[in-house]
């Protein structure tokens, strides 16, 4: 007769002691520690992605049953890694991490949406169009209509480009697409703006007008328009601009392209939310 093995000794004063394959079931403190943190940060993550709106720390704390240190202390480790950010009102969103992989993955369809658009800018402004995401801390453009003019026909696509001296740059941070680097910002020219009560001031002014503006900020002679393209949800996911050297764009005009880069980013973002609704209808097929 065989009698049941368990995996306990006796010590020598004749108490139980675990097994190593006892404690490798269990794990030691510091293991389960680590991964019901992770459980929990993936848990806040997956709803701040699947939420159709930025979601405000009281509603996360509350539906997520942590305590508000523990959610705090986790949203802040998510949002410094990238994995969310902040919108103007502090509530929590997809982060540039996630928006520069979303992007990414998608950037073919993205360009074909657009590429109308920017053919339609180009003809109507003769200057050069320019589609972008963010980049992390900087711009990235993606595709390019070129200006029928050959002085400032500067091939833009694949290059990048800080945020607070392009116009498209501003679009991101002031919707929240994306963030200021830390630390003090490049003087790229005599114009550039570095101080950062100035930028959110301007921040302010392109979310109520709709469209950024960069007059020399990024290269001297060079003025650049820009306005946001909103994908699921109404986050931005991408900004056209329309740039131009100075005395072919100036005061009078920015105010005319802003207008018209809205209407078109405008539309643009229709198409892309009528993409996405037809792709959730037909799941094998479309954007």
């Amino acid at each position: 007769m065989e009698t049941e093995s368990h995996n306990v000794e006796l010590r020598a004063g004749g108490g139980p002691r675990s097994t190593p394959a006892a404690a490798a079931r269990t794990g030691p403190p510091e293991r389960r520690s680590g991964t019901q943190a992770i459980d929990r940060a993936a848990g806040l993550l997956v709803r701040v992605i699947e939420a159709d709106e930025p979601l405000p720390f009281s509603r996360l704390h509350a539906e997520s049953g942590l305590s508000k240190s523990t959610a705090s202390r986790l949203l802040s480790a998510l949002e410094r890694h990238g994995l969310l950010g902040r919108d103007a009102a502090g509530a929590f969103m997809p982060g540039p991490v996630l928006t520069r992989y979303a992007s990414r993955s998608g950037i073919a369809e993205l360009i074909a949406a657009a590429q109308p658009v920017l053919e339609r800018l180009g003809e109507k402004t003769g200057e050069t169009v320019n589609l972008a995401v963010p980049a992390g801390a900087e711009v990235e453009q993606v595709a390019q209509v070129d200006s029928r003019y050959l002085l400032g026909a500067t091939n833009w696509v694949g290059l990048r480009v800080p945020l607070h001296c392009s116009a498209l740059g501003k679009v991101f941070v002031a919707f929240g697409a994306a963030e200021l680097p830390r630390g003090r910002l490049e003087r790229r020219t005599p114009h550039t703006i570095t101080d950062r009560a100035r930028l959110a001031a301007q921040f302010a002014e392109i979310r109520r007008t709709g469209y950024g503006v960069a007059v020399e900020e990024l290269e001297p002679g060079l003025v650049a328009v820009a306005a946001p393209v909103r994908g699921r949800g109404g986050r931005v996911i991408a900004a056209i601009s329309v740039s131009a050297p100075t005395f072919r764009l100036d005061e009078g005009r920015i105010a005319e392209i802003g207008a018209l880069l809205v209407s078109e980013a405008e539309e643009l973002s229709a198409a892309l939310a009528s993409a996405v609704a037809r792709t959730a209808r037909e799941p094998e097929g479309g954007l």
